[in-house]
């Protein structure tokens, strides 16, 4: 919708909607609907509850739970207070999620009604948190966040915000094994529509008649960045408290979605259902899928049975979302770009880069950089790390290797990091193998991503034990889950004598990864 006037800032947005759509449902979620006009009071009694609490500006609130009405609520109330939402990832261990709650200094944590009895067993690991609250229902050592909220005048609070100012922090898997909080700013969002919108393709034009699916955890910018995506243009969003399949289809023949965002593991999930085949797909326009490639005989089957455009979008969380899309038109079977990612979007530069820095021919392979309005500000409190992945001269460095072709496509080749993709989720080796390494049997460790149909690339661990030591796969694998989030431990464990390594021994992670990726075409799934 070009015809948008522009916000000033993400709370301008929400007033402004507000006004021009008053009475149209912003949010479904389970039977429950909220009006832009309802949403904007309702914001603003989170904004006012905040201050009460004595969050200050530009402090983190952070928030454990599954996708909710309630969580855009605090977003945007958050926002309207010039505060910094941090949602964590539900589906971490109890000390990963007291790290990234410490790590932002989170004076108040918002809880789903799933994790209020985590919450009670890591309290101590959270000194910093003056406040719990939990989103649904009451819970001893809880506030309840209805009571709280209504307690609070609905007038506009009235704060002071700038477009650079942070408005999300959304956490990464780290490289070192910690997480990264990349701060994402209100500029950076609305970069993201505003550039190039008078020559925006159809699929990535909204109507205020779209019905858009938020069905990807919010605690990815997939989830966050596509739920904000269709507050910005007026269009409805239905909430899926989390991804299942059974209600995805429930959720097309109910709201008649007409588009969302998913990554080929959940596409797969969906379009494998018995009833797939039996659902009305009509008012579907456009699914958009990313986060990991995609198998070509599962698009060739998903382009049968949901009959809709499909746009790849490659991006990342540091990008604010999408910054090269590969659109409906490319999608012909046999057609060489189909192995693409599609073409940088309107005010997105690209460029490939060896390892000094200096700019590629096409056709040559390098690590991907891109600069845009939408690159994070950074990661909180990280400068070191920031410095490694954002240049002074604005390129960001992805870490992943790939090239462009004369035509400005890009074809991702390779990951320039160890990172493994499973299910769209990142999975950094040096987290897992840390984990692994406290195993009392086990000498050291080597963890690589191997393809697996179902996830795009599963973890293997190959492990080296203590010498008469003889712990199982099923010990190391149940060891570990113990300490890292379930999507994290090993798949499978192999054992041998001695990892290899080069002459300042360095592991030769390559050299365990070649044998399982042999005659695919790129080394990632």
């Amino acid at each position: 919708m070009s015809d948008i006037e522009v916000p000033a800032n993400l709370a301008d947005m929400v007033r402004a909607r507000a006004k021009t759509r008053g009475d149209a449902v912003v949010y479904e979620f389970e039977g429950r609907q909220t009006s832009f006009a309802q949403f904007d009071v309702l914001t603003n009694r989170v904004a006012n509850a905040l201050q009460a609490q004595g969050v200050k500006p530009r402090e983190r609130i952070a928030y454990l739970g599954k996708n909710s009405d309630i969580y855009f609520e605090l977003l945007m109330g958050a926002i309207k207070a010039n505060m910094v939402m941090a949602p964590v990832n539900w589906r971490l261990a109890g000390p990963e999620i007291a790290f990234i709650v410490e790590d932002c200094k989170a004076p108040v944590l918002f809880v789903g009604p799933e994790f209020t009895g985590l919450i009670d067993r890591i309290r101590p690991q959270l000194p910093d948190v003056r406040t719990f609250i939990a989103t649904e229902g009451s819970a001893p050592g809880f506030l309840n966040y209805t009571a709280w909220r209504d307690a609070q005048s609905g007038d506009d609070p009235k704060v002071d915000i700038e477009r650079k100012d942070i408005a999300i922090q959304l956490y990464t898997s780290g490289t070192t094994g910690k997480p990264k909080g990349a701060m994402l700013s209100h500029a950076n969002f609305l970069n993201l529509v505003e550039a190039g919108k008078d020559e925006r393709p159809d699929w990535n034009k909204w109507t205020q008649d779209d019905v858009s699916l938020v069905a990807m955890p919010i605690f990815h910018i997939g989830g966050s960045g596509w739920g904000v995506m269709g507050l910005y243009h007026g269009a409805k969003g239905v909430i899926a408290r989390e991804f299942d399949p059974t209600r995805i289809l429930d959720f097309f023949e109910q709201s008649g979605i007409t588009k969302l965002f998913m990554v080929p593991a959940a596409m797969q999930f969906v379009v494998r259902q018995p009833r797939a085949r039996q659902v009305d797909f009509s008012r579907l326009k456009y699914m958009l899928y990313g986060a990991s490639p995609i198998p070509a005989a599962l698009l060739k089957e998903c382009i049968e049975v949901f009959k809709c455009g499909f746009v790849q979008m490659y991006g990342m969380t540091e990008t604010t979302g999408t910054i090269v899309a590969l659109p409906p038109e490319d999608h012909v079977e046999g057609l060489d770009r189909m192995r693409s990612a599609g073409k940088a979007l309107p005010g997105i530069e690209l460029a490939i880069l060896d390892v000094n820095g200096n700019r590629l021919p096409p056709s040559e392979v390098g690590e991907i950089a891109t600069r845009s309005g939408s690159n994070m500000v950074g990661y909180w409190n990280l400068p070191e790390a920031t410095a490694r992945t954002l240049g002074a001269d604005g390129w960001l460095r992805t870490g992943d290797a790939g090239y462009l072709d004369k035509d400005g496509y890009l074809y991702i080749h390779d990951r320039i990091k160890d990172m493994i993709i499973s299910g769209g989720e990142n999975i950094y080796p040096a987290e897992v193998e840390s984990a692994i390494c406290d195993h009392p049997d086990v000498a050291e460790v080597a963890v690589i991503g191997i393809p697996d149909e179902k996830w795009g690339e599963a973890v293997k661990a190959i492990v080296v034990m203590k010498q008469g030591k003889s712990a199982t796969a099923t010990d190391i694998i149940n060891f570990t889950r113990e300490r890292i989030a379930g999507f994290k431990t090993p798949k499978s464990v192999d054992f041998i004598e001695a990892l290899p390594r080069n002459p300042s021994g360095k592991i030769l992670r390559r050299h365990l990864r070649d044998p399982y990726w042999e005659g695919k075409e790129r080394q990632v799934n």
